[in-house]
């Protein structure tokens, strides 16, 4: 059996998260696949940034990692490809941004997703997952309609257990 993932996230301030679930209720309003559609206590807008199949103990404490709040960016949309469809809203990345993504990657070490490894890691929130090409293209005309950046700030750190489907904040 495969071990469930372990990440570590950004979570978005009040006003950018409810922006970002605003566009997950649009999609789901026109009946396609949303985020909106989980209901953990845990589903909320949020930036991974780093993925691994365990967690050193120095990244689950938050000894090995500090946080401070930074500003975020949400740009246009992309659709990530597989056997079914990802739509993302694009984070421009900063120099803050990309910074604790390499320490967060130090931190957590060998054994690293490659998608978030640096330099291949493609920073952004999830809207929709588990589409077919037809709802991705309607979903990206219903979006594109009133697309525009949305700015916030990052303002937390947090450790997603998958396995434990618990979470905490670190950093």
């Amino acid at each position: 059996m495969t071990p469930m993932v372990q990440s570590a996230e950004l979570l978005l301030d009040p006003a950018l998260d409810a922006s970002v679930r605003r566009e997950w209720a649009a999609l789901s309003d026109a009946g396609l696949p949303s985020q909106n559609r989980h209901r953990g206590e845990s589903n909320r807008p949020h930036i991974t940034v780093a993925v691994a199949a365990s967690m050193p103990d120095a990244v689950d404490d938050g000894a090995a990692i500090r946080f401070d709040p930074l500003d975020v960016r949400l740009g246009g949309l992309v659709v990530f490809g597989g056997r079914s469809a990802t739509l993302a809203r694009l984070v421009v990345p900063s120099v803050e941004l990309l910074d604790l993504h390499a320490r967060v990657h130090a931190a957590v070490g060998p054994g690293s997703f490659d998608n978030v490894d640096t330099g291949r890691w493609t920073p952004h929130v999830t809207l929709a997952r588990r589409l077919t090409t037809v709802e991705a293209g309607a979903a990206v005309q219903l979006l594109s309609n009133s697309i525009e950046d949305l700015m916030g700030s990052a303002v937390a750190l947090r450790r997603w257990d998958g396995e434990a489907k618990r979470e905490w904040r670190i950093g």
